[in-house]
C-alpha cells in the first residue's frame, strides 16, 4: 500500500495523473475555450518578473507543456480595462493571440500565421489614426512616425513573437497598442510580456491555432489575480 500510495503521488507531481490539486487552468473563471492556454503570473501587481507555463488540455484535463521566466512592464501589472496608454505596465485579462510575427524566419513547425517583419513593418500607436493598434505597411500618414514603431529596429526582442489581443478587436484610444508575448530584451517590457529566445521559439513549435490558444495574464492573488480571467 505504502509503494502504491509513493508511486501515485509521484505520477501527480509529474503531472502524469489527473488526481490531486487542480492544475492552475482549472481554477481560471475562463480559458477561452480551446484546449492550449497561456499563463503569465507575477507574484504582485508591482512585480517586473514571474513565471509563463504553457498548458494542454487533453481527456477534460490540463496538463502542463511547458514553462518559463517571465518579465513584465516596467511599472508592473494593471486592470486590463482601465489601462493606461504609456503607462509602461502589462495589461491582466484573458486575450486571443491573433497570430504570429518576426524578424527571424519562423521556427521550424510553426503552424501559426507568421508574419515575417520588413522595414516596412510598423505598429501604428497614434490615438488619432485610423490604423490605432494595427500592423501596417507602410506607414500611413495619419500615423506619426513618433507614434508607431518600427518593428525592425527591435531585431532581438521582435526576432519571434505573438500578438496578444489587448485592445485589438475594437480599439479604444488611449488605452494602449502593442501588447505582444516576444523575446526577452535587456530587461523590463514597456507592457509586453517576455520569455527568453528559446522558450519563445518552444512556444511557437507548439502553439496551434486550431486549439485556440489563449492567454491569462494576472498575479498569484488579490484584486488582479489570474484565477479571475
Amino acid at each position: 500500500m505504502l509503494r502504491t500510495a509513493l508511486l501515485t503521488g509521484s505520477l501527480i507531481l509529474a503531472g502524469l495523473f489527473p488526481y490531486g490539486p487542480d492544475p492552475l487552468p482549472a481554477r481560471l473563471a475562463d480559458t477561452g475555450g480551446g484546449s492550449q492556454l497561456i499563463t503569465a503570473v507575477a507574484p504582485a501587481p508591482g512585480s517586473t518578473t514571474g513565471r509563463l507555463t504553457w498548458w494542454d488540455r487533453r481527456a477534460g484535463h490540463w496538463f502542463e507543456a511547458g514553462s518559463a521566466p517571465a518579465r513584465f512592464g516596467a511599472n508592473g501589472l494593471t486592470e486590463g480595462g482601465s489601462r493606461a496608454q504609456g503607462t509602461n505596465t502589462t495589461p491582466t485579462g484573458l486575450y486571443e493571440l491573433p497570430y504570429a510575427f518576426g524578424t527571424a524566419h519562423a521556427p521550424a513547425g510553426t503552424a501559426y500565421r507568421y508574419r515575417r517583419v520588413t522595414d516596412r513593418s510598423w505598429w501604428c500607436q497614434d490615438n488619432a489614426s485610423a490604423a490605432y493598434n494595427r500592423w501596417t505597411e507602410p506607414l500611413p500618414a495619419d500615423c506619426a512616425p513618433g507614434e508607431a514603431e518600427h518593428l525592425i529596429t527591435y531585431r532581438t526582442q521582435y526576432a519571434h513573437a505573438l500578438v496578444i489581443a489587448f485592445n485589438y478587436d475594437r480599439p479604444v484610444r488611449g488605452r494602449g497598442a502593442g501588447i505582444f508575448l516576444h523575446v526577452n530584451g535587456k530587461g523590463a517590457t514597456a507592457g509586453c510580456v517576455s520569455v527568453p529566445a528559446r522558450e519563445m521559439r518552444a512556444l511557437l513549435r507548439w502553439a496551434d491555432p486550431r486549439r485556440h490558444p489563449h492567454i491569462a495574464i494576472g498575479t498569484d492573488s488579490g484584486p488582479l489575480a489570474v484565477t479571475r480571467y
